[in-house]
């Protein structure tokens, strides 16, 4: 596929970017705005987005009210960066979390600022897990994603992206089975209580367990409900901390703000980032059950923990998407049309499945190849989209929760499309 964007911008890209650099080589284009569920090429054309920054843009592109709030804050000289100071933006924020989000739910929880990123919320997770019970074990699953740093990455299944730390120690984990990881007949659940029950298992009492309830990066495996609960019994059995992150599957991006609040489980520890700020603004925290906010003062900090420019989208958001049950019935709504429309499309490939929940679905197409060509064709049809899967064979729908219906089966139709022609040409190669 050639780059359509200008051969200077190109060439500026290649002398200075670092070769980590990784969505731009599927979509080689230079995006000049974005609004809703669109983005605008330098080439004029209309992208459709169903990759919505991997769910850090659940509300879509620059949510008018949201951003008005912004110009508004700036405008008058609103504090920008403040530490962990107080201030009327973080005041408001929190108020409106207690309000919206916590209360509702009857959670307890604190919530930590801690640096702008997801991996820094799972980071501050595994400190305070160890710190709590003075165990350094943290019990991850297979094909989970918590992070890129040292830590986050120890509990990260792929190996692809642990290969990153260079040979450096990813230590202080145990790896278990996630749910159905053998097939739907076999009981993970079963065999991890076995291994902690063994005293001669080789497997650490463990300080917490951290789990996705729909793994995002590891192929959409999304856990049931009983097994989250057994994750949790067992997590009690073992005077371990149970962690859910939360960073891609919530926020909405289920159906419900939380991916586990119908699954009758009570998280001791949840890191939110990702659509936390609404707006694609780097904002990230920690959920903390108030018996275990033991840390003491700075113990954990970071110069970026008070985003307020956040702190005013996110409030935002909350109060026009969340203060009533609106929004989230009509995530739900298009969480049915999404799953009848990609049962449909996979109906077109032998052996090919759906995966994921709500708004967090995709097709395992089977192979890697498969999956990235049929997401190069989308992208040549005006549609971005992305894989996931420890073999990248799971083509994954990420459109924003807000997007418009007919924008959201248009993307659709252009998937279908590139998996026909797809499907044609590995007909004709098999002639």
């Amino acid at each position: 596929m050639k780059p359509t964007v200008p051969t200077a911008e190109t060439d500026i890209y290649t002398r200075r970017e670092s070769e980590a650099r990784s969505y731009c080589r599927s979509f080689p284009i230079s995006f000049t705005a974005a609004q809703g569920a669109l983005l605008k090429g330098a080439d004029g054309k209309d992208y459709i987005d169903f990759l919505a920054g991997c769910s850090s843009l659940n509300y879509g592109h620059n949510d008018p009210d949201m951003k008005q709030a912004l110009i508004d804050y700036i405008a008058a000289d609103g504090v920008a960066h403040g530490l962990d100071m107080f201030t009327d933006a973080k005041q408001r924020f929190l108020e409106a979390f207690e309000r919206i989000v916590l209360a509702p739910r009857g959670m307890e929880h604190r919530v930590q600022f801690t640096g702008p990123t997801g991996t820094n919320a799972v980071e501050a997770a595994m400190k305070l897990a160890r710190k709590v019970t003075g165990r350094k074990n943290i019990i991850a699953f297979t094909n989970g994603f918590h992070g890129m740093t040292l830590g986050a990455l120890a509990c990260t299944g792929n190996a692809g992206k642990r290969e990153g730390a260079g040979g450096g120690p990813l230590c202080g984990t145990s790896r278990m089975p996630f749910d159905k990881a053998f097939g739907p007949d076999v009981d993970t659940l079963k065999q991890i209580e076995m291994m902690l029950d063994n005293p001669s298992s080789g497997i650490d009492a463990p300080a917490a367990f951290i789990l996705e309830t729909v793994q995002g990066e590891g192929g959409l495996n999304a856990a049931d409900a009983d097994w989250v609960r057994g994750i949790e019994r067992l997590a009690r059995k073992h005077g371990a901390l149970l962690i859910v992150d939360d960073i891609q599957a919530g926020i909405g991006r289920t159906g419900s703000f939380f991916s586990f609040e119908e699954m009758g489980v009570s998280p001791d520890l949840v890191p939110l980032a990702k659509s936390l700020s609404g707006m694609g603004l780097p904002f990230a925290v920690l959920l903390v059950k108030p018996e275990y906010d033991i840390w003491t003062p700075a113990e954990h900090n970071g110069t970026f923990r008070g985003n307020n420019h956040a702190f005013v989208t996110a409030r935002v958001a909350l109060e026009k998407f969340w203060s009533d049950d609106r929004f989230q019935g009509d995530v739900r709504e298009k969480g049915d049309f999404l799953e009848k429309r990609l049962g449909e499309i996979a109906g077109l490939l032998r052996g090919a499945r759906l995966k994921g929940r709500g708004m967090m679905r995709g097709i395992d197409v089977g192979s890697g190849e498969l999956a990235e060509d049929i997401c190069a064709r989308c992208f040549a049809h005006g549609l971005i989209i992305e894989t996931s899967g420890a073999h990248d064979e799971v083509v994954k729908v990420l459109a924003p929760l807000t997007i418009a219906r007919e924008t959201f089966a248009r993307g659709l139709d252009i998937l279908e499309t590139a998996v026909r022609e797809a499907t044609e040409r590995t007909a004709i190669a098999a002639e």
